[in-house]
């Protein structure tokens, strides 16, 4: 029996923009599943050759609390992990534009899937950042991502702090694009569609958003692997690594053996 897709869809001006809203409470968590339907997404965008904006966003009231942390003790964490850094490469060689409508929380790998995205669109209650440190981990795809966007020092704070900040805090460093009220953030995307998209061509549109991510594609495609296999081979061998997840699930404070 084929299981409901955790992706609503949502096709507007005759498929030119392509609407996926993540929909799976709790705060529309990526388990297994959310990543395979979204990354089943993004690969069917090829034969939308007409689509010229593929915009993601959650469900309620928040875009995403981020990774399922009950996939990640290590009998999971590999086949989950590839899996989401498919779904970024996908996302970065995405044959449309793509935006991430941001609303209340966005964190973890929520935030890397905003961040994979070519622009990020932003409630001015949203909150994004990357937590990973407090349970013993980090955010690969950010630590990939987040020094050739806001300088090393800034990418340190975020990744080592875990603090998630506000959207304007993200937009003064570049990447947030527009923070715009609770009650506007698809209003300010349909407008910004209309003016900027709706009536170019998607071939050129195609192309233009594909050679404006080669360093991000470079970022992922070859950066991101190396940081993979350190995160799996060496990071998840820690017992501090299972220990803070384990932590996390037992509603505990984590007690950490420092290796």
């Amino acid at each position: 029996m084929t299981r409901p897709s955790a992706i609503d869809l949502d096709a507007r001006y005759e498929g030119r923009w392509l609407r996926a809203i993540i929909d799976r409470p709790k705060a529309n968590v990526l388990s297994s599943e959310v990543i395979d339907d979204l990354r089943a997404l993004v690969t069917g965008l090829s034969a939308s050759p007409h689509c010229r904006l593929l915009s993601i966003e959650g469900a309620g009231s928040h875009f995403s609390f981020g990774a399922s942390v009950e996939e990640h003790l290590p009998n999971a964490i590999g086949h989950v992990l590839r899996n989401f850094h498919g779904l970024v490469a996908g996302l970065v060689d995405a044959p449309a534009v793509t935006v991430a409508i941001v609303r209340g929380q966005c964190l973890g790998g929520g935030f890397e899937v905003a961040l994979a995205c070519d622009l990020i669109f932003a409630s001015e209650d949203a909150l994004l950042g990357v937590p990973e440190i407090a349970l013993g981990v980090f955010p690969p795809v950010a630590a990939a991502l987040l020094p050739s966007r806001i300088g090393t020092a800034r990418a340190a704070r975020a990744i080592l702090s875990g603090e998630a900040m506000p959207a304007r805090y993200w937009e003064r460093l570049g990447v947030v694009h527009a923070v715009v009220p609770k009650d506007g953030v698809e209003a300010a995307v349909d407008e910004w569609f209309e003016a900027h998209l709706a009536s170019k061509s998607a071939a050129a549109l195609r192309h233009a958003s594909f050679v404006t991510r080669s360093d991000t594609r470079r970022l992922i495609h070859d950066l991101l692997p190396q940081i993979e296999r350190r995160y799996l081979e060496d990071l998840m061998m820690t017992a501090d690594a299972v220990e803070g997840i384990r932590a996390f699930l037992e509603k505990r404070e984590p007690i950490w053996r420092d290796s």
